[in-house]
């Protein structure tokens, strides 16, 4: 494993380029395919969490590049936290770090994978045309939470990539009827793991017989799996 810090400039937020790591396993898997991981609102691409999907996929054969959005790199750089940029800086960094990942690996349509709002500017880039083979959803947030009402799925229809969706049980974010019926409108297959007592960080209850690690494995392996039998 193999792994290469960089830096991409970017038009977009108030920084002129933003971190990235590349890393690279030894044996790559058979699909080939590279995956292009963002990161949740509260994290950057160093987080524990990030760090371990990344190795995790990356020990399981795909290459994985993380990266910052730009509020994300400024909090790191200037060690402070600050709110999300707004949607249009977002989006753009998102497509510039894809449109990265495109030039380095020479694979036209990698995949896009996400925590939380990753995971939702994944599928928006995905609904624009954005060059991607499928989708990888951790914790798709579905609605804010308590509030069902402000559903964010109105671009499901424009997605015609497969996807999968990983889903907690207690997920203050996602409640699962109402999952199910918006993906009714989604134009890819969309296949839903859901995971029993996890909430919207994959923390399950002791009473799921399994710890945090084993749950993240198993989401790993169900990851590998997938795109395997989809992709």
């Amino acid at each position: 494993m193999q792994t290469e810090r960089f830096e991409i400039p970017v038009e977009s937020g108030r920084v002129d380029a933003v971190s990235a790591l590349w890393t690279e396993p030894d044996d790559p898997a058979s699909t080939g395919f590279p995956i292009l991981l963002a990161n949740g609102a509260g994290f950057h691409m160093e987080s524990p969490w990030m760090a371990a999907v990344a190795e995790g996929l990356t020990a399981r054969g795909f290459g994985v590049l993380r990266f910052n959005y730009p509020y994300k790199e400024r909090s790191v750089r200037e060690g402070r936290t600050l709110p999300p940029d707004r949607a249009p800086v977002l989006e753009a960094c998102h497509a510039r770090v894809l449109a990265a990942l495109v030039e380095r690996t020479g694979i036209a349509r990698p995949i896009l994978a996400g925590k939380s709002m990753g995971a939702r500017y994944a599928t928006i880039l995905a609904a624009k045309d954005a060059p991607c083979r499928g989708l990888v959803l951790f914790g798709y947030p579905l609605h804010p939470p308590r509030r069902p009402e402000q559903l964010r799925s109105e671009h499901f229809a424009a997605v015609a990539q497969p996807a999968l969706f990983l889903q907690g049980t207690r997920d203050a974010l996602c409640d699962l009827e109402l999952l199910e019926r918006e993906l009714g409108t989604f134009g890819g297959s969309a296949t839903v793991e859901v995971i029993e007592t996890a909430d919207h960080g994959f923390h399950v209850l002791k009473r799921s017989g399994r710890t945090d690690e084993e749950v993240l494995e198993g989401l790993l392996d169900r990851t590998a799996g997938w795109i395997e039998e989809t992709l």
